[in-house]
């Protein structure tokens, strides 16, 4: 499941920094989105965007990056991304088969008046 949520990252960060600047085969899990990428700010807004369209509202960048602090941020890595993105739609997806299972159970039936 990682090496897909970081193939789709790779793909979004290509696509918002352009393939003449970043090649999808230099993106790793240890690749930093400061210090390897330089993404700038706007960059993070449109990378955002791209997970939220692909994920869903779990899978709040902003919200992930709220929890940390400055230097934290500056030094993330793509696999700290990949790895959160990958506790969340688990857990969603958990969540959804437990909803499913307990809508597929039957109701007990009413008792009788009898």
């Amino acid at each position: 499941m990682a090496t897909e949520i970081l193939a789709e990252i790779t793909g979004m960060l290509v696509e918002i920094v352009g393939d003449e600047f970043l090649l999808a085969e230099e993106v790793t899990m240890k690749t930093t989105f400061n210090e390897d990428l330089a993404l700038e700010s706007i960059e993070f807004v449109a990378l955002a965007e791209l997970l939220h369209q692909r994920y869903g509202a779990e899978v709040d960048l902003m919200g992930f990056l709220a929890e940390k602090d400055m230097d934290a941020i500056l030094a993330m890595s793509v696999g700290e991304l990949v790895t959160h993105i990958g506790r969340v739609t688990h857990a969603s997806l958990a969540q959804a088969s437990l909803a499913r299972a307990t809508a597929a159970v039957p109701a007990a039936p009413a008792p009788s008046a009898g």
